[in-house]
């Protein structure tokens, strides 16, 4: 099969889809990769590398579409790439379709073959791919709500993890998977006060489990959610529903509950965000202020480590791109059903359950798309 990976255009989205070993990975296995020039430098990797790899490098990524009968990327696609695609091609990225349905439209429209990593579920029903970027999300989530509570960018000014003498500043984490676990681990790290809220009680037995007195769990609850926002410095938001929309836990109602300068950080807003005030921002103006709290929403919080963030995507990615290559769509289905999950969009059909609900759009099997 003829690969291909080209430059991210997302704003300040500096990871990209394949790194030299996986081009080595696949052109060992007689498949061909086309690399767009300087796709991979921003996170490390030169065009050298790609080149003693095996891959064929393009100037531009009208090239590298054209030529490519799968493109493997980081982030769903910017408008402007839109006109690229083609019918029958393969694209294998994050696609978030329920928080964009003109990508989905056009995508339909296309009548490709659109695999969302946010999808593929491995045989005990995770999301294999979706889980790199959930640990660094939940981590930097703490970290940019640690900044953005000072002062200067209209923060209460709290330390989170106080000095002796000074009470700690106070998480609350709302959804306990894998973003919100390892975002109570990074609070935990920094000696703040966490509360974690799920609806899963066996989950938030797990996790007391794991945490013990450092975390305080809560069953999520209307009222629970208004006395934890009540007490809250930062706000977390980690909430998933695959390929759903995000349901709107914090209201606008709430906002007037919580302290003047109080931060949250909306690690959902990819799905449309779980607080009702959320939109989507920027790394270059990542926050904005909503009755008088800070709301950091951007979109692709992983993309500001992007060494970190691509090799650890692309170690789960790899082996699910190499299995569509081998064996194609309709093979590498029938052999992994979690990888038939990831099929959000075939030949002009929605083939997920939960991206067909949250769009409006009549849902087909993926056999009777294929």
């Amino acid at each position: 099969m003829k690969i291909g990976t080209t430059k991210e255009l997302k704003n300040h989205e500096y990871r990209v889809g394949l790194t030299p070993d996986n081009v080595l990975a696949y052109t060992a296995k007689g498949h061909t990769v086309y690399v767009e020039r300087s796709a991979g430098i921003g996170a490390g990797f030169a065009d050298e590398e790609y080149a003693a790899a095996g891959a064929i490098l393009l100037d531009t990524p009208e090239e590298v579409f054209a030529a490519a009968e799968m493109i493997v990327k980081v982030k769903e696609l910017e408008p402007c790439e839109y006109d690229y695609l083609r019918e029958g091609q393969i694209l294998y990225t994050y696609l978030h379709l329920a928080a964009n349905p003109e990508f989905a439209a056009k995508l339909i429209e296309k009548n490709v073959i659109a695999i969302a990593y946010e999808t593929i579920t491995d045989s005990q029903g995770n999301l294999p791919c979706l889980r790199p970027m959930s640990q660094i999300a939940g981590r930097l989530s703490v970290q940019e709500g640690a900044k953005y509570l000072e002062k200067g960018f209209g923060g209460r000014g709290i330390l989170l993890g106080g000095v002796p003498g000074v009470q700690r500043g106070k998480i609350v984490i709302i959804g306990g998977g894998v973003a919100g676990t390892y975002a109570a681990k990074a609070a935990v790290g920094i000696d703040a006060q966490v509360t974690l809220l799920d609806v899963n009680a066996n989950r938030l037995a797990y996790l007391e489990d794991i945490f013990g007195a450092s975390v305080t769990t809560l069953y999520s609850t209307e009222a629970n959610i208004r006395r934890a926002l009540a007490e809250a410095d930062l706000v977390i938001g980690s909430v998933l529903i695959p390929g759903g929309s995000t349901p709107k836990l914090v209201r606008r109602e709430h906002l007037p509950l919580m302290k003047k300068g109080a931060v949250i950080v909306d690690i959902a807003i990819d799905q449309g965000g779980c607080c009702e005030s959320s939109h989507v921002t920027t790394h270059d103006e990542p926050i904005y202020i909503e009755e008088g709290i800070v709301h950091y929403c951007v979109g692709n919080m992983p993309g500001a480590v992007p060494y970190t963030s691509t090799v650890a995507l692309t170690n789960s990615t790899l082996r699910y791109g190499l299995m569509l290559a081998d064996l194609g769509v309709a093979g590498a289905a029938a052999k992994d059903a979690g990888l038939a999950d990831g099929v959000n969009i075939c030949r002009g059909k929605c083939t997920n359950k939960n991206v067909a609900a949250s769009l409006g759009l009549g849902y087909t099997t993926l056999s009777d798309a294929l």
